[in-house]
């Protein structure tokens, strides 16, 4: 048990310190950031689907999966469910396209760090996760090709998990998640300026926004399985989160700097704090809307599984006076996913890949953002397997995502995206029945 969590610290450890930049996206620059998918590689690769919940992994996206109970005892040797723990991460690949330009951008990211202790008939489970996540660099020229504006962010939103479930009878479980979020945003926009010659400016002005949010909100879960048949089995899911605020704690910092022409490093010649309490903007309130997910699949388990879910986000509520514009707007959003996975042969002797898990899927979502009367959607398929490693069903998981996100009409910008993520899902009993006095 030792080493498996040296194994996940050290992947953890090793991500963190590569994944300095969660996101390369120009999106990112809205609201408070890109939205990350809360799940693990293993619903990724299924178009992310997260209704599937089994005994060796954890479903980062559903409290009640905490619970579910091990329909099979026989492959724990009769025992109750192992405890569960996993770490994951990310690439990703943009290529931009915009009416007039393209671009190649990339990113790592530090995903999720979790685990999950049986209880009886309860279930617990920590992680920490990032929520959204701001990275992007853009600049605004003028019909000339001078430059005017450069927009530079950074940060994002993080979130801590404590999620308990709760096995009311067999297949029907129940749970609930509280999550704590917190961290930090910040903005910085330079307006360059011209001399009557079209010669740039020695000053330029800049102004430095930074955000500062906390809150809290909470998931219920519900979880049902049951035999349809000898060899399939019906597996569904329902969760639901209600609108939540983040405090948000504001400061605006006006500067005078000069730019290095050769290197493009700033050096501030004075700088002053807005009067962001005159503004009414010191400290505001940010809504998190509410989520509805459901689905439904059927499979044969530990064989495959196939399934389809929806999430419906009440998005229109957003709004974050500290970075309004007249050309942003939100609508409410949703979520399509089709997905599933197929194992040849879990249990066999002869052959390492029949003992593989294929997965693949999906999905198609309206992100909710609205830009110069263009709605931002997104639509990806993605691929994965998953790799036996070591004893107790443990495994390692790589899944690749391709889609893209955005459109080019209305001078916006065409994502074209590749996602590689990678994690670990490892078992393990803490405490174990002595087979001998």
């Amino acid at each position: 048990m030792i080493k498996k969590l040296v194994l996940v610290f050290v992947a953890f450890i090793t991500i963190q310190s590569y994944a300095q930049q969660g996101t390369a996206s120009p999106y990112s620059f809205y609201g408070i950031g890109s939205l990350k998918f809360k799940g693990t590689v293993e619903n990724r690769s299924m178009g992310r689907l997260s209704i599937y919940t089994d005994s060796i992994h954890i479903n980062l996206r559903n409290p009640a999966s905490y619970a579910t109970e091990n329909l099979n005892s026989s492959r724990f040797n009769g025992e109750s469910r192992p405890v569960k723990y996993t770490v994951g991460g990310g690439f990703t690949n943009l290529n931009l396209k915009s009416e007039a330009s393209t671009a190649k951008v990339s990113s790592a990211s530090f995903n999720y760090l979790a685990f999950s202790i049986p209880v009886g008939r309860f279930g617990v489970g920590v992680s920490i996760l990032p929520h959204t996540s701001v990275g992007y660099k853009l600049e605004n020229l003028s019909d000339d090709g001078d430059l005017i504006n450069q927009y530079r962010g950074e940060g994002g939103l993080n979130k801590v998990n404590l999620g308990v479930g709760y096995l009311i009878t067999k297949g029907l479980s129940v749970g609930i998640d509280a999550n704590y979020n917190f961290g930090n945003i910040q903005n910085n926009i330079v307006e360059y300026s011209y001399d009557s010659d079209g010669l740039i400016l020695q000053y330029q002005s800049k102004e430095i926004n930074r955000s500062d949010l906390s809150g809290v909100n909470f998931n219920l879960g519900l979880s049902y399985k049951t035999k349809i048949s000898n060899s399939l089995e019906l597996i569904s899911g329902l969760t639901y989160a209600p609108k939540s605020n983040l405090a948000s704690s504001n400061q605006r910092i006006i500067s005078t700097i000069t730019i290095n022409p050769s290197t493009g490093t700033e050096f501030t010649v004075n700088s002053f704090d807005a009067d962001l309490d005159a503004l009414g903007l010191e400290s505001t309130d940010l809504t998190l809307p509410s989520k509805l997910t459901f689905g439904a699949g059927i499979g044969e388990p530990r064989s495959w599984f196939v399934g389809a879910e929806y999430t419906a986000m009440d998005t229109s509520v957003f709004f974050n006076p500290l970075y309004s514009t007249t050309s942003t707007k939100y609508e409410n959003s949703y979520n399509i996913s089709l997905g599933g996975f197929v194992i040849p042969r879990y249990n066999s002797f002869t052959s390492y890949y029949k003992r593989v898990v294929y997965r693949a899927g999906l999905y198609y979502e309206k992100t909710g953002l609205n830009i110069n009367d263009q709605s931002i959607n997104e639509f990806g398929m993605s691929f994965g397997l998953g790799l036996p490693v070591g004893d107790l069903f443990s495994n390692a998981n790589v899944g690749l995502e391709i889609g893209k996100r955005g459109t080019t009409k209305n001078n916006l910008i065409q994502e074209n995206f590749v996602n590689f993520q990678l994690s670990l899902s490892l078992n393990d009993r803490w405490f174990q029945k002595r087979k001998y006095d």
